[in-house]
């Protein structure tokens, strides 16, 4: 089936959609070895032969999907880094092949919620939790988005919470953390959009199953459910009523 050509780019993880238009227009791209600088140009990922730089891109007939509970100690590189973990964290990573999706689930704009459990050095204040989640923090040149912060249990001279964020930056609760005075001893990532880790023992990877996959997408918007609203009994009874109302009356004899 014929596709945008910066849409197949994407889905093969070549680049985010922005970038592989700005590689088609400096004819970076070819088609069946006819260099192709056309935005909006039409292209069968199956049928035709689609190269970036002289390199043809890898066929994404069949896409993987898997997730994967990292331990602490190793660490996950990637020239993009999607998702990617400290060496120092643990927790949920997903590993796909789908480059679109990869972004989409990064981009701040689809708000897609990623859940941490957190342990800070120090007693938390109600003052510093505030500051955490009303996204009054500044890290570089911009605010971060508002978080959902909540305490979980305080022990001597530490705080252990759950962070929710909806943005993913470079090392950002530890640098938020940072900034309130309570540094990370200890972090988890326990839920990306709709998947949890629950009881995958660490260093364990499963493969995604169809729902979890549909799920997946429908939270990076992806694809949509269009599901028809049943009609309440109230409503019918309604109608019922006004259809009787509007019966006309039979004329008097």
């Amino acid at each position: 089936m014929k596709e945008r050509l910066q849409k197949i780019l994407a889905q093969a993880g070549v680049a985010s959609r922005r970038k592989a238009e700005q590689l088609i227009v400096t004819g970076c791209v070819k088609v069946n070895k006819k260099i192709v600088k056309t935005l909006g140009q039409k292209a069968d990922p199956e049928k035709d032969l689609i190269e970036v730089d002289g390199k043809r891109i890898k066929n994404q007939a069949d896409k993987a999907y898997f997730l994967f509970y990292k331990p602490p100690g190793y660490l996950t590189t990637l020239k993009d880094p999607f998702n990617r973990l400290d060496m120092d964290s643990e927790g949920l990573l997903i590993l796909t092949n789908d480059g679109e999706l990869s972004a989409r689930l990064m981009h701040p704009r689809y708000h897609v919620p990623k859940t941490y459990r957190v342990k800070v050095k120090g007693q938390l204040s109600e003052a510093a939790q505030e500051q955490l989640a009303g996204g009054t923090l500044v890290l570089g040149d911009r605010p971060v988005n508002p978080a959902e912060v909540k305490i979980i249990k305080r022990g001597q001279d530490r705080t252990w919470m759950q962070i929710t964020l909806t943005e993913g930056r470079h090392r950002q609760i530890k640098r938020m953390c940072s900034q309130v005075g309570h540094p990370v001893l200890k972090l988890k990532r326990t839920s990306y959009g709709p998947l949890v880790l629950g009881r995958l023992a660490r260093g364990t990877i499963k493969p995604l199953q169809g729902d979890e996959i549909r799920a997946l997408k429908e939270a990076a918007g992806l694809v949509t459910t269009s599901k028809r609203k049943p009609r309440s009994k109230v409503s019918r009874s309604k109608s019922r009523k006004t259809r009787s109302n509007t019966r006309p009356k039979n004329p008097p004899a």
